[in-house]
């Protein structure tokens, strides 16, 4: 736009076009609803991006634009598939919330999600941070696909944490103090969640074996090195040699002390493979089904989503009848009748 276009605009000499407008849109990193309204798009993804954490330097690092196609993507196919139901609220309380999900909610942490407070899990290969979204009042936790399912669970309840604290960035990037308060309270509801205060207070980390440290790193889901922080904070008694076994990997630890696995199955590749595959909502893939079928959808979305070609997927769909150029062209009302 010449200057003096764009200042007659501004004025309100001269409207918007609706190119004008998205060009707008993408430089300002708005919505062209926003533009026009001055409120949020209700169509819109409400966002929490969770935020890299380096321990020993204490930087946090987020990249919006990594996830940014994406969530707009997810929320592409959660708009077509006019999904009615709705997610339930989930409590700040994060005893209340390990209560709900039932014993042993770890192994299968994203179907009780999904039971229990109707959000959905997705798993995406590719992306640096986990996110949390609300989109269509469905709330989203959007993970990366990872073999260290012990890192998927944390990420896991701290999106969690985000969705039951009631975080949601505006589209404008929050500050980095607002960044850290967010994340800090964050971790600390995933902390209490997967290793609640009551239950690691109660053993005798000083006498601990490797065989229970194993069992409870499987029952809880969690690393050694997330284990060993949280034993810090709350600042828990231990032996140099519980300290020495914590500074190992998580693998290694459940490896060399194998008691907890009672079929002796490998049940480590098992969870490692869980968390390594592709998930996409059940609900969310057969809204799709049916609406191609009904011819009221394309391929693309159910194709991206199943990670496979469009030519791959067989839905039969009904027949579209050959277009009259002229019946065409009156409707429109290019020719009169």
């Amino acid at each position: 736009m010449t200057p003096d276009a764009f200042s007659r605009a501004v004025n309100g000499s001269r409207g918007f076009s609706a190119a004008e407008l998205a060009a707008l849109s993408e430089v300002l990193n708005t919505s062209m609803y926003w533009l026009a309204t001055g409120e949020r798009d209700p169509a819109e993804a409400l966002v929490v991006a969770r935020h890299e954490f380096d321990h020993d330097t204490g930087d946090r690092h987020a990249d919006w634009n990594d996830l940014r196609s994406t969530v707009e993507r997810v929320s592409l196919a959660y708009r077509q598939a006019e999904l009615s139901s709705k997610s339930i609220n989930v409590p700040a309380d994060a005893d209340a919330v390990r209560a709900a999900l039932g014993d042993a909610f770890v192994r299968t942490f994203a179907e009780r999600l999904s039971e229990v407070y109707r959000i959905d899990v997705i798993r995406l290969g590719g992306l640096r941070n986990a996110c949390s979204a609300t989109i269509t009042d469905r709330v989203v936790i959007i993970l990366n696909e990872t073999g260290n399912w012990f890192h998927q669970n944390w990420s896991l309840a701290h999106e969690l944490g985000h969705v039951a604290l009631g975080h949601a960035n505006t589209p404008e990037p929050t500050t980095r103090g607002e960044n850290d308060t967010q994340e800090t309270s964050a971790n600390a509801f995933a902390a209490e969640l997967l290793l609640p205060r009551s239950v690691i207070q109660h053993i005798d980390w000083t006498s601990a074996s490797g065989d229970l440290i194993a069992a409870k790193l499987w029952e809880w889901g969690v690393s050694s090195d997330a284990l060993r922080r949280r034993l810090a904070l709350l600042r828990c008694p231990t032996s140099p040699a519980v300290d020495q076994m914590l500074g190992w990997t998580t693998q290694k630890i459940l490896r060399r002390f194998p008691s907890w696995n009672h079929d002796g199955t490998d049940q480590i590749t098992a969870r490692m493979d869980a968390a390594a595959s592709r998930r996409f909502p059940l609900e969310l893939q057969a809204a799709h089904v049916e609406l191609i079928s009904q011819g009221r959808l394309p391929k693309a979305t159910l194709a991206w989503m199943l990670d496979v070609d469009e030519d791959e997927i067989e839905i039969d769909e009904p027949d579209t009848p050959d277009a009259d150029i002229d019946e065409l062209a009156r409707a429109l009302g290019f020719v009169t009748t």
